[in-house]
């Protein structure tokens, strides 16, 4: 990244500006601005998140929101109610109090003397969320959004629920959230009061993943601030981006196509990362962007913000498997709509275990059979993270032993190049042994010498077949219609490469195992996969030079005093047949030198299961989070332990606050909830 050390505008910062909400709750801020905005206004840019403006991302906000504000904008981050220095408490995400909040937050903003009265909102991942849902309120002031990693459909594209079925991330979200919204706020700040403050949030704290064990199905609970519900409530333009690494990458597509306003997508090769920061990269000068889509919808500058592609996607090249890369090479193509009349949807049934053309699948041609799989639960031990922050290295790996337990078509070795550009699909007519079962279907791209890297994936809970509001168990034995859809992607296969479609019953530990085993019986008539193909000799549509280096400012220094760990470690004991994959992601105590603060952060996630028994499967994540200075020292220790049964979901968790070493605060909570078809 370069670092910019000369704006437009010289900026001022404000650290803690308090901002009260209509029920007497103050909400902290810290504000950069030019500091002749106090005699010319400027419009405003907000970002509302829960993860400490004063310490833990104190790094990232430095380098975007003093580069947005040199170029004349006056850019407000803000502490969501009960987190950083904010008052009062966090109880869930998304809920109708956080969107109030925001709400008044753009008011306050816009009524301030040096905001001309024109808003923006921004964000990645809860902030993009923030700004979406509070975008569709339609706030007076807010006039465009930029938005990247996010979800317009909070059940079936979240960190929860995958085709009806649980992801494991369901837990580690709430393990996260268990332990960030029950940090104490800084006593420099907020003062003496800062003991009171924390201990109303220790305790109103829960493990929120019972609220979320609580709704296995699409209700209105998932519906709130779910924009995809109706898109005709978003009105302001909106710039969306997203990486093929992460798992929100479909929302922006979705957007595209959904939505009715000006709006431009952006999809790279990186993981759950802002795109100047992107990984793998290459990084691009997104904030070029950024302040070119301000000056437009903020400023009204005619500057051609809206000119080009509507979405402008990384198109992957092939690359041999591996859990983590520097770089992705490939080339940016550009679509002028999504969906784009550039991309056919190409259909190749499924006979034998051959991928074929529609030409090859004629009655003359092999005929379909039948065929079918059990997966052990060792299927999935390599399939990576649902949404990749890329360290610890948390990409899939080689599919070969994945696929070992899997049911396995594959096409002939291609005689030419093949590019996908978009959501591959799977049509399937299936039956199933069990009133619950799963199905994970995976595309692989194989090289010549066999290594099979992982191109995108789906999953399907059957009994949601037909509908995710009102899933209904199989009958055992019973045919059934089903199509799965996979995530979007980019993805070019080179000549002499096959094409693989994995089918896989169970997909632990991304995907929480069914209530038990099932054999699913796939049926060869109809089966076919479905591939969005976007011609290679269509042009690009993009210019030369698409973007420019990344550029940002330079965040104040930190001083690293222990070192970080990281480890991803799948192990198997062929004594007791037991498996596991062991997370770490510790950052090491670091000072952030601007304010003095010492903060820890250690993350362990741990996935257990027992050869094929599908109620030994546990899953969980245990938080360390530690703040100090001279004369303060405090510490927050979280553990959320998940099991299941055919029957329902267990959860043990615990919470324990400590100051000074000595523990001032302990809960524990033992609670079950019904799985519910899950």
């Amino acid at each position: 990244m370069r670092y910019v050390e000369q704006l437009p505008y010289e900026i001022e910062e404000e650290n803690h500006v308090t901002i009260t909400m209509a029920d007497g709750v103050r909400l902290s801020a810290r504000i950069w601005r030019p500091v002749s905005s106090g005699r010319e206004p400027v419009p405003a840019v907000v970002e509302c998140i829960p993860y400490r403006k004063n310490d833990l991302t104190s790094t990232r906000d430095a380098i975007h929101h003093p580069y947005i504000a040199g170029h004349g904008y006056a850019c407000v981050r803000v502490d969501l109610r009960g987190t950083g220095e904010s008052e009062g408490v966090l109880l869930d995400e998304y809920l109708e109090q956080e969107q109030r909040d925001a709400e008044e937050v753009l008011a306050w903003v816009a009524a301030q003397p040096w905001c001309d009265g024109n808003t923006g909102m921004t964000g990645i991942s809860w902030g993009a969320f923030a700004a979406l849902q509070t975008a569709a309120r339609r706030p007076e002031s807010l006039k465009a959004i930029v938005i990247a990693s996010f979800t317009d459909d909070r059940y079936a594209d979240d960190m929860h629920y995958l085709g009806g079925a649980m992801l494991s991330d369901n837990l580690a979200e709430a393990g996260t959230m268990f332990a960030y919204a029950t940090c104490p706020p800084d006593p420099e700040v907020v003062g003496e009061r800062w003991r009171d403050m924390w201990r109303e949030r220790l305790e109103a704290a829960r493990p929120w993943v019972l609220e979320w064990l609580r709704h296995p199905h699409r209700d209105a609970y998932w519906q709130h601030a779910s924009l995809s519900e109706d898109y005709t409530r978003l009105k302001c333009p909106v710039l969306a981006s997203s990486g093929w690494a992460d798992g929100y990458s479909n929302a922006v597509t979705r957007l595209l196509a959904g939505a009715d306003v000006p709006r431009k997508g952006l999809i790279g090769p990186w993981s759950h990362k802002l795109p100047h920061l992107g990984e793998p990269g290459p990084a691009i000068g997104y904030l070029q962007e950024v302040v070119r889509w301000w000056d437009h919808w903020l400023k009204g500058i005619d500057n051609g913000a809206m000119d080009g592609p509507m979405l402008r996607a990384w198109m992957q090249e092939s690359v041999p498997p591996s859990t983590s890369y520097e770089e992705r090479p490939g080339r940016w193509v550009g679509e002028p709509s999504w969906p784009s009349p550039h991309v056919e949807e190409v259909v190749h049934p499924l006979r034998g275990s051959a991928i074929v053309t529609a030409e090859e699948a004629e009655p003359a041609a092999v005929p379909g059979r039948t065929r079918t799989v059990r997966s052990p639960l060792s299927v999935g031990q390599f399939a990576g993270k649902w949404a990749s922050y890329n360290a610890p290295p948390d990409l899939p790996y080689d599919q070969r032993e994945e696929d070992g337990g899997s049911l396995v078509y594959e096409s002939e070795p291609l005689t030419e190049r093949v590019e996908i550009l978009g959501s591959p699909s799977v049509g399937l007519e299936v039956a199933a042994s069990a009133p619950v079962a799963q199905v994970t279907a995976r595309i692989s791209d194989v090289a010549p010498d066999g290594r099979a890297t992982r191109v995108t994936y789906g999953v399907l809970n059957l009994t949601h077949r037909e509908s995710d509001e009102h899933p209904r168990p199989l009958e055992p034995g019973r045919r059934y219609r089903a199509r799965i859809t996979l995530n979007g992607v980019a993805q070019a296969f080179p000549p002499g490469h096959r094409i693989r479609l994995s089918l896989s019953t169970s997909y632990w530990p991304l995907v929480w195992p069914a209530p038990e085993p099932a054999l699913l019986t796939v049926h060869g008539e109809g089966a076919a996969l479905t591939l969005p193909v976007r011609p290679t000799d269509e042009p690009d549509g993009m210019p030369q030079t698409a973007f420019g280096e990344p550029e940002g400012c330079r965040p104040p220094p930190v001083t690293r005093l222990t070192e970080p760990e990281q480890a991803w470690n799948v192990s198997r004991s062929l004594v007791d047949y037991r498996s596991a994959l062991d997370i770490v992601k510790d950052r090491g105590l670091q000072r952030y030198e601007e304010n003095g603060i010492e903060v820890g952060l250690r993350a362990c996630e741990k996935y257990t299961s027992v050869a094929d028994d599908f109620s030994s499967p546990s899953g969980r994540s245990a938080w360390t989070m530690t703040f100090s200075r001279p004369g303060w020292d405090v510490r927050v220790e979280t553990s959320t332990v998940l099991t299941a049964d055919a029957e329902e979901f267990r959860v043990d968790a615990t919470l324990d606050g400590y100051e000074d070493g000595r523990r001032v605060f302990s809960r524990t909570w033992n609670e079950t909830v019904p799985r519910n078809l899950a």
